[in-house]
């Protein structure tokens, strides 16, 4: 049997035929599975369990049907997601996790993480997960109309994507949105594990480490904004490819 593993889907109803990529996937590929996990960004955003949104709704039926076919699907919060709650899990068929998380992949310890707290250059944005991860901000958050939290939501990606922009012109967006070295080996030491797997960088690779005389692999999951990328995990090894 083979593990699927996939994150930054970001599925928008601006982008409509990348949800129907993922709902075949679901449909197909992935009833073969002996499991399903999502690494964050499932959604473009996520603004509380409340949203009507035909995305929100289409990718909960299909999930939920892969469940019910005896196929599990674990959940990571990613850094758009990190507001989908239990009730929308629930009604997914996901099981949370929390990040970062070790399991058992086919015989072989491995690190799971949505990949943002590895970007520890990037300090404005650590320091506002910082904030939002905060249950006292999210409480507030969740607590204002739907219209709000959507406009804030549009906000945030304008400000996000306007940043990019700065950080591209300084000549930086490739250093500072990408995971320090140092933070990679210190998870690695932190976990005891040999495989890490994470997403949020949009750089898929396999890479091959040494990390203190140890050979290490780093897999990065690719992002759905062209084309799907799936990483396939069974006794023989990893599979990163696109769909």
């Amino acid at each position: 049997m083979t593990t699927l593993l996939i994150s930054d889907l970001h599925l928008d109803p601006a982008r409509p035929e990348i949800t129907r990529l993922f709902g075949e996937f679901v449909d197909g590929e992935a009833r073969g599975a002996d499991a399903l996990y999502i690494l964050g960004d499932l959604f473009e955003a996520w603004v509380g369990d409340d949203d009507p949104s035909e995305t929100g709704a289409f990718v909960a039926e299909r999930l939920a049907a892969l469940a019910g076919s005896g196929v599990p699907v674990y959940f990571m919060h990613g850094n758009r997601d990190f507001l989908l709650g239990t009730g929308y899990a629930q009604r997914a068929g996901m099981t949370l996790l929390e990040d970062p998380t070790v399991i058992d992949l086919h015989g072989r310890r491995a690190l799971l993480m949505h990949g943002d707290t590895l970007c520890t250059d990037d300090v404005a944005y650590q320091q506002f997960r910082a904030q939002t991860r905060d249950p006292a901000w999210q409480r507030q958050f969740l607590a204002q109309p739907l219209a709000a939290r959507q406009a804030f939501a549009q906000q945030a990606r304008a400000a996000s994507q306007a940043r990019q922009g700065e950080l591209r012109d300084a000549g930086k967006m490739e250093t500072i949105t990408d995971v320090a070295p140092a933070a990679v080996d210190a998870a690695f030491h932190a976990h005891d594990v040999d495989l890490l797997i994470h997403g949020h960088t949009h750089r898929p690779a396999v890479h091959a480490l040494d990390v203190d005389g140890h050979a290490c692999t780093r897999v990065v999951l690719g992002d759905w904004y062209e084309q799907g990328s799936v990483l396939r995990v069974d006794a023989t090894g990893v599979r990163l490819a696109s769909l």
